[in-house]
């Protein structure tokens, strides 16, 4: 009975999908070109809730970034602000591309920033805990080493999108 019991506790374990995998979605955007995001709300060290969403645009080695977006009328970002990347002793400095974005670039409550994810993602070896600091905004956000799985799978997932696209 213990055999059967353990024997089956293994096969739950192994056939489980990883939640790093299981939060990443793929869908076509506006113009039917398809996007692949990774959606998780943090809170800061101040109890602030932010939401961030890591994106590719288009198949696999499409452009990469990430979103960081505040409740609206309580932060203001201006821009460009680049976002600091801490893990350990390592720094990574992200390129501010809000303004690049058409839908962020018109947004009068200026509760989004858009980042270039692609030096980070290049850099990370390993699913690292982060800690982010938008200066004047933002002291330190903590991202969880299952957000940076999450992250690091960006570049190469295929999962095909709805309806065959």
């Amino acid at each position: 009975m213990l055999t059967v019991a353990l024997a089956l506790a293994v096969a739950l374990l192994l056939l489980s999908p990883s939640p790093a995998a299981a939060m990443l979605h793929a869908h076509p955007d506006g113009q039917g070109q398809p996007v692949l995001r990774s959606l998780e709300s943090l809170r800061d060290l101040d109890d602030q809730s932010w939401q961030l969403v890591a994106y590719r645009e288009g198949p696999p080695g499409g452009p990469l970034r990430l979103r960081i977006v505040g409740y609206p009328g309580k932060v203001r970002l201006e821009h460009p602000t680049d976002l600091q990347v801490r893990s350990g002793r390592k720094v990574w400095t992200l390129e501010d591309v809000t303004l690049s974005s058409a839908a962020l670039a018109g947004d009068t409550r200026a509760a989004a920033a858009e980042f270039d994810l692609a030096p980070l993602l290049a850099d990370l070896d390993r699913n690292r805990p982060l800690h982010l600091e938008l200066p004047g905004v933002l002291t330190d956000l903590p991202v969880p080493p299952y957000v940076v799985a999450e992250w690091r799978s960006l570049p190469t997932w295929q999962e095909p999108l709805p309806g065959g696209r």
